[in-house]
């Protein structure tokens, strides 16, 4: 009789205190986007930043690498050795095009801006700042609290974590392309949708890195 059943992945991962802390780092913006009356570009800067902390565990995660596979990844035609080196050569690839990648997309936020723009009060900049370091910190532990979880069960994939946080930040570059039309009243809904979607994608992502299999 077959009687051993894998365990209840959805539910241990809606348990998860990463996925909390997630949610409470939106929560956090969402509350002083509305009490500091931020414009839909002010949210966006937030979002863009997150983004960018992404990208940095990323670039983490794939550094401190030793044991992986590079099934299916190539570079100049050839199969990239599954060496250290071929991992931290990676890693500062995937830095300079996801680097590249936020440069055109702050470009294109600060076209957003209205050309002259008042200096922001120092209580509202440094209550953005805080809502940045409020998402980055969720971030950050949630690449600790996962590390002894990820990739227990296989080895991971070198090439599924360089191209992986693009799919990642999806709804943050949705929120950054649509966001300039969300304004007022309607804001907090955009950003609740924001929150739901990017709690999709983070137990997604950490499903997929914990499954089981080669």
């Amino acid at each position: 009789m077959e009687t051993t059943l894998p365990p209840p992945r959805a539910k241990s991962a809606l348990l998860d205190p990463s996925l909390f802390g997630i949610i409470a780092g939106n929560l956090l913006s969402m509350i002083l986007a509305v009490a500091q009356r931020w414009s839909a570009a002010d949210v966006m800067w937030i979002y863009w930043w997150q983004s960018v902390t992404i990208g940095a565990t990323n670039f983490v995660r794939i550094w401190n690498l030793k044991d992986f596979t590079t099934k299916g990844l190539t570079s100049n035609g050839k199969p990239v050795p599954e060496t250290r080196a071929a991992a931290r050569s990676t890693a500062v690839f995937f830095a300079f095009h996801y680097g590249f990648f936020h440069f055109v997309y702050a470009v294109f936020l600060s076209t957003m801006s209205h050309p002259a723009i008042e200096p922001r009060p120092a209580l509202s900049a440094a209550l953005a700042a805080f809502a940045v370091a409020g998402l980055a910190a969720s971030h950050v532990f949630s690449l600790r609290h996962n590390a002894a979880r990820d990739f227990r069960d296989k080895k991971p994939n070198l090439g599924t974590l360089m191209f992986y946080p693009y799919i990642r930040i999806l709804p943050m570059h949705l929120a950054i392309i649509f966001g300039g039309a969300v304004a007022g009243l309607a804001l907090p809904v955009f950003m609740t949708l924001k929150t739901v979607a990017d709690c999709g994608m983070h137990i997604i992502e950490h499903r997929i890195y914990q499954a089981r299999g080669g």
